[in-house]
Order: C-alpha cells, then structure tokens, then sequence
C-alpha cells in the first residue's frame, strides 16, 4: 500500500498536469470534478462528448447550473480519471500493464464505450489487454495483481478470470517445458500476488491436471516469500522480536498461513519434511487452528523416515532459540508414524512379531538422536523425555547405545533427579542391548541408578560364565532367554537348598530324640549283668542238634521253660 505522503504528490502532479493542459484551451472551465481529495477544473462539453456517466450527471441533473460533481468512487482513484479525463480532450498517455485494468473499469464506470462513442476508451483498452497485456506470464500476472484494488468490478468484467485461466496455463507450461533459466522462475512471478488471487491460479493449475510437485514447487516459493523471517531464519537469531509482533499483524500472518495449508496437494511425496517442519513451526508459533496444525502433523507423520535430527530440532524449539515446545506436536508425529506403519506388512521367514520394517529403524536412529539433542535442557521434564523415547518399539533398536547416551545427557543436566526418578529415566532403556563399551561406561556411571548398573554387570559376568565372545552373541532375545534360563536355575537351586535344610533340621531333631532314648535303655542295663550272661550262655547250648535252634531268634524273646522240663525229665 502506498503511503499517504506519496499518494498525495501523485495527486497533487495530476492536477497540475491537467491544469496544464485544460489552460492550453484558454476556454474557462465550467466544471469541477472531485476524486477523493483532488479537484479537477474541466469543460463540461468535453466530458459529455465521450461520457454517457457525465452526460446523465449533467443534464439529468435538477439543479439550474451544475458546477460540481463527486465521483469518489471511481475505480482507480484520481490518476485513472486524470487518463480518463485525458482521452476526453484528445490527449495523448500511455496504457500499460499496470493501468490497463484500472483504465478499463474507469471507462466501465464512466460509460466510455463504443455503444456511446467510437473508438472509445472502453474499447481502447480492451485491445490492449487482449493483445498485449494478456500474452505472457508475467504481463498476466501484472494486470491480476492491480486488479486486487478493482473489486468487485475487475471480475465483474471478466479481467480477473482472464488473466488467472492464462496465467495458470503459461505456468503449466513453463513447469513441464521451461523457457529460461533457472527453471523456477515462474514460481517467483506469481510471488507477487495476493493469497486470494494465488488460490485462483492454483485452483487453475488443479484443474489443468498440474501434478503435485508442480504445485509445491510454486507453493514453497510463495511461502518462503510471504513468510520469510518465519520460514528461513531457523538458527532464532535476530528474530526475537516476532514475540512482539502486534497482534493484528499476527492475525494477517496466521491468517495466510491457514490459507496456504489448504492449498497443499494431496500427494504424499510433493513437499520436503524440513519445509513442512518449519511450516508447522510457524503455526504453532502464530497458534493456528487446529485444523491447520493436524493437518500439518498427518503430512511429516506419513514421511516421517526422511526426517533428519535438525528438522525435527526445527520443529522444537521456538524462535528465540532457548525455549523448547511442548513437544506435543512431536509425540502426535511419530505416534502418527507408527500406527500407519503397523498396517504395513513385513516380511520374515522368522518370527513375524520381532520384526521391524526399515523404516522404523531409521526413525528409531533419529529419534534416539534427537532426545540427545534436546536432553541437556532444563525445562525438559522426565514425561516429555520418556514420552518420546516409548513411543519407538524396543525391537526396533537393535542396539541401546544412542538412548544411553541420551539417557546420560539427561540426568547430567538434572543432577538433582533422587534414585526412583533416575530408574524411571532409565525404564525407557533395555540394558542388555548395549554394546560392550557402552556396558563398561555403564559399569561405571555413578549418574545411573544401581538396578541399571547391575544389569549391565551381570551381562558381562554371564558372558564371562559362558565363555562366548561378546561379538557371537546373535540378538538380545537369545541374550535374554538364556538369563531367564539362569533365573529359574538359580531359583531351582534356592528352592533344593531350602528343602536340603529343611532336611537337615529334621535330621538334627532326629538324632537328639535318638540320644535321649538310647541315655534312658542304657540305665536299664546296668541291674540286668545275669541276665545277659545267661543269654550269651544260652547260645552255647550243647544239645543245639537235638533240640530247638534258638541262634536266630532275638535276645529278648528266648524261652526259658524248656531247659526247665529238659531237667525235670533227666531227674
């Protein structure tokens, strides 16, 4: 928009220039026309001659002697009526691309057409654009552009359908054969134009089947023009003071950027992820709605295993380059990311379940990546670390070294953390799959909390046990399983050396009753000294022959009535 100190200069060599050349006619003007705040001094028979407009003003009017009339609201302001004015009287000025517009709706509005004249302004400027203005790229685009303050007359009469039907055709054209160098060029001329009248050729191109690169090459230049400290200045320098932004050139930035998301095509492929991190970027900061944002997190989500480390860091923080986001943003991206990559099949001969696909993996990488990145920061708290890190599958990581790193950051920056808060840092890491450098760091990491420290020793004690080197272990799930085997050994031989004391206490109960009864009998014994001789006796019984054998039988079951009767009978 032009200032008020040049659109006044503007008007006031206008009415100079007309005041020259009205003077020349040394005939006293009889009528004075006013546009906005300029006044021009004109001869009524000269307007009447070319204008129906000023005909029916002047002698339609009820008033005896019209002396003035206001016609403020002509199209194009007062320079259109000084050219206007200018034709009336036979005074040579020159249509251009910028003007023809104005030109042609200031001859609509005043009625200066063949119908009331020959060769009239109307008609003039109609060739003009047709044979003209209308015939390239960028003279299409320059009478667009003027008529963004010709509305809604400039579409009334067609000018601004005409120009985006031939500035979209040209443009598809230079897409697929370009004329000059460098290729693009056609994206910077249609930089020009306002959001409303860039919609309309891209509507155009649409329609003209343009493929989605097409419209991204043309949309990404737009953007990177109509946003540019938003867009480019990734680094947060010098660009502090768009947190004092006045809020009303923020509502026309947010306003634009809405605008240009609905814009994007459909195709998957069509925008690089940096470009859509920054865009994303720019919403958050100018807190656009949230139709526009998940639409923006649903395109880097579906190419999510391009991204690289800085364009996710560019999607974190804010432009001041200090505070992070609140990394919701970034949660919803790669949660987006994984749930589409489950419908994807995989294909193993193995195990189905324990696969990923590679691209998950790659994300993984750069995901581990990026938590070291931002680990170091204060205002990052464990559930936003954690709530990233659990987010990518454990299978996908075929090694833990990057997260511990990340790990290790973290509680280094936050050395107040006390040992729970530590552990739940660490849940979002699998011990066992660390390489043996990164185990031997752990070893001896006094950052980390002991249940972590002792699952990395009893790693590398159990390869010691086993005797396999570190390099033939095949996967942390053979790992694993053979320490569960151990577990439950170990647990087997808790429970045989619990029963084995159980036994042993039995046993010791045992042997002290046997003690007690064995001190009782041998008290017994001592009165008995006949009796057992006369037993041992009783063994060597001479009649052994013919009698009954008694060398088997027990001490205390020897019958004695018998050698009675054996006396008896001998007497």
């Amino acid at each position: 928009m032009a200032s008020p100190i040049k659109s006044n200069s503007r008007i006031s060599l206008a009415m100079e220039r007309t005041g020259q050349w009205v003077s020349s006619l040394k005939i006293p003007t009889d009528l004075i026309v006013e546009v906005g705040e300029a006044k021009f001094s004109l001869h009524k028979f000269m307007l009447l001659a070319k204008s129906n407009r000023m005909r029916k003003l002047i002698l339609e009017t009820k008033e005896v002697d019209l002396s003035r009339i206001d016609l403020s609201d002509i199209p194009g302001g007062a320079e259109t009526f000084e050219k206007a004015a200018k034709f009336c009287y036979g005074v040579n000025f020159e249509i251009t691309v910028h003007n023809v517009a104005a030109i042609r709706c200031s001859a609509e509005y005043l009625e200066m057409t063949d119908m009331y004249c020959d060769n009239n302004l109307a008609g003039r400027s109609e060739d003009f654009l047709s044979q003209v203005a209308l015939t390239s790229l960028s003279g299409a685009l320059v009478v667009l552009k003027s008529c963004e303050n010709l509305l809604p007359m400039a579409e009334e009469l067609d000018i601004v359908q005409r120009c985006v039907e031939i500035a979209s055709a040209k443009a598809c054209v230079e897409a697929n054969f370009p004329s000059r160098s460098p290729p693009n060029w056609w994206t910077e001329e249609l930089t020009i134009l306002d959001i409303t009248f860039f919609e309309k050729i891209i509507a155009s191109m649409k329609l003209r089947c343009a493929n989605g690169l097409t419209q991204a090459s043309a949309i990404i230049t737009y953007t990177e023009r109509s946003l540019s400290h938003l867009m480019r200045d990734h680094s947060g320098n010098g660009v502090k003071s768009l947190d004092l932004l006045e809020s009303h050139i923020k509502i026309q930035k947010r306003e634009l950027l809405e605008s240009i998301v609905a814009l994007l095509p459909s195709e998957k492929s069509a925008f690089p992820i940096n470009f859509l991190c920054c865009l994303l970027r720019t919403a958050i900061f100018l807190r656009a709605d949230s139709v526009c944002i998940t639409e923006l997190e649903k395109r880097i989500s579906g190419i999510l295993e391009y991204v690289t480390v800085d364009d996710l860091l560019v999607l974190s923080f804010a432009y001041d380059g200090e505070r992070i986001f609140d990394l919701d943003s970034v949660r919803r991206i790669l949660l987006g990311f994984m749930m589409k990559e489950k419908g994807v099949p995989v294909f193993n001969p193995g195990e189905f379940k324990d696969v990923c696909s590679t691209s998950i993996q790659r994300v993984a990488k750069t995901i581990d990546a990026y938590l070291g990145e931002i680990a170091g920061y204060d205002e990052l708290s464990i559930s936003k670390f954690n709530g990233v890190a659990v987010l990518v599958p454990k299978k996908a990581r075929k090694v833990d070294d990057d997260l511990y790193r990340a790990i290790d950051l973290y509680l280094k920056a936050h050395p107040d953390l006390d040992e729970i808060e530590r552990e739940k840092v660490c849940s979002v890491m699998d011990p066992l799959k660390l390489s043996h450098e990164a185990r031997v760091h752990a070893s001896q990491n006094k950052r980390l909390p002991v249940h972590t420290v002792l699952h990395a020793l009893y790693y590398d004690q159990l390869k010691i046990r086993s005797g396999v080197d570190d390099h033939m272990v095949p996967d942390a799930l053979t790992t694993r399983n053979q320490l569960q085997t151990d577990v439950s050994l170990v647990k087997e031989n808790e429970a045989l050396r619990s029963e084995l004391l159980k036994m042993k206490m039995c046993m010791a109960d045992m042997q002290q009753k046997s003690q007690a009864t064995t001190s009782k009998s041998s008290v017994n014994k001592k009165g008995t000294f006949f009796s057992s001789m006369s037993k041992k006796l009783g063994k060597l019984n001479p009649f052994k022959h013919g009698s009954k054998d008694t060398m088997n039988m027990d001490d205390g079951s020897v019958d004695l009535t018998k050698p009675r009767r054996r006396r008896f009978s001998i007497s």
